[in-house]
């Protein structure tokens, strides 16, 4: 696919699904004559809630038929929400469809890559938190770790582990980029904080976990570079325990275990690992930080992705010939309609599309701005059934189930 006649495609588009609202399922199978050959083509649909609608469909790409599932949410149908979903802590796994259930969603996708594995660190377990920002119910629980520490696809020119895409106060869907500004403020001086419950802090700099990091070891904080994710650990570093703005505990290497809500660990490596040592039990210590960003309104929910799709074009450089299983959200209508979109994976349905047929994909289903979300074995999307009290996957995952993954985006409503 290519980034040209974009207009016409998102013509056919809305005609294909209007019709398929109008006169059934067997209309929504067959595009009309002068369609674009590679638009999609839509199968079965149905309406989840009010607001949330649910379509298969077909996609011929590079390296054969792809399938997907597409829900469509229109945020302007009262009772209509979006949050974040997560396994009960930042570093921790579930399968989508449990934590949609544990939440109540009525559907919902996977979320941002993450932490899965570290083969380059024996030794390391891999924290399974994920790569990007991470807002629920309008909290800060997590900032991005440095580009060169990220999972997933190499990022195309003028995107960074900041991006993300979110729900603002104001009701509207956005993308966006959260970049976190902080301090730890002791006797000492002031010192600036690099991190918040990252999987991976930046060179020479210190960062902060809280009770929102769950049990997982700390250990792989200080390992790789801002460049490099497979470069080997940090032998300089540094662990100091704060609880209720007093230092009570001082170590040589990041520890594990729950943190109490009332404590926050700090963890320095190399410069940041030099000014801790500076502390001392019962030093006074004062921590403040927020994920800051342009837009006009705070986001209420956000989760990491990179930009695929912006004002009504695809972004320069996308990936062309790679194909795989992949997962989407796309924004439509200044913002007012979100698209989720997952692949089907497995044995039969492991053609999928490159990054550059992702985002015109996207374009073809109406977004106007798109993220890529993780994608291969994660891709999962999950909806109720009109009369049922949980969720049911409804793509094909490429393992034969589901991959626990530690986000998602759930799509709620009052009805």
């Amino acid at each position: 696919m290519t980034g040209r006649g974009r207009g016409t495609r998102v013509r056919v588009a809305a005609v294909v699904l209007a019709w398929a609202a109008l006169v059934g399922t067997d209309a929504a199978g067959a595009a009309p004559a002068h369609a674009d050959a590679r638009a999609p083509r839509f199968g079965s649909s149905a309406v989840i809630a009010p607001g949330v609608e649910y379509r298969t469909f077909t996609v011929a790409a590079s390296h054969g038929t792809a399938y997907g599932h597409l829900l469509s949410v229109d945020l302007r149908e009262p009772g209509i929400s979006l949050d974040l979903l997560t396994a009960g802590a930042v570093a921790a796994r579930k399968p989508v469809s449990a934590m949609a259930d544990e939440r109540g969603a009525v559907a919902a996708v996977n979320g941002d890559f993450f932490n899965i594995s570290e083969t380059q660190h024996p030794g390391v377990p891999a924290t399974g938190a994920p790569v990007g920002p991470a807002v629920a119910g309008g909290a800060a629980l997590k900032s991005a770790v440095p580009n060169g520490q990220r999972f997933g696809p190499v990022l195309p020119s003028g995107t960074t582990t900041e991006d993300v895409v979110g729900l603002g106060a104001d009701h509207v869907a956005r993308l966006g980029r959260l970049t976190l500004r902080g301090t730890v403020e002791a006797r000492q001086g002031t010192l600036p904080l690099r991190g918040v419950n990252q999987y991976a802090v930046a060179e020479g700099g210190v960062g902060a976990y809280t009770s929102d990091w769950g049990t997982a070891s700390r250990a792989r904080a200080v390992c790789g570079t801002d460049t490099d994710r497979a470069a080997p650990c940090g032998q300089e570093t540094y662990e100091v325990t704060v609880r209720r703005g007093v230092v009570t505990r001082v170590a040589a290497a990041p520890g594990e275990g729950a943190i109490a809500p009332d404590t926050v660990v700090l963890v320095g490596r190399e410069a940041g690992a030099r000014d801790l040592r500076a502390l001392r039990v019962g030093d006074p210590v004062r921590l403040g930080y927020r994920l800051e960003g342009a837009q006009r309104a705070p986001f209420t929910f956000a989760v990491g992705g990179f930009p695929i799709v912006r004002d009504d074009r695809p972004l320069a450089g996308l990936d062309t010939v790679d194909a795989a299983v992949r997962t989407s959200a796309g924004i439509a209508d200044g913002g007012h309609r979100l698209y989720l979109l997952a692949l089907d994976g497995g044995p039969d349905y492991r053609k999928g599309l490159t990054i550059g047929e992702l985002a015109d994909l996207m374009l073809d289903t109406g977004a106007e701005d798109a993220v890529d979300l993780d994608g291969g074995g994660s891709s999962t999307l999950v909806a109720r059934e009109p009369d049922g009290a949980r969720t049911t996957v409804r793509n094909h995952p490429s393992g034969g189930a589901e991959r626990p993954v530690p986000n998602g985006i759930g799509v709620f409503t009052r009805h």
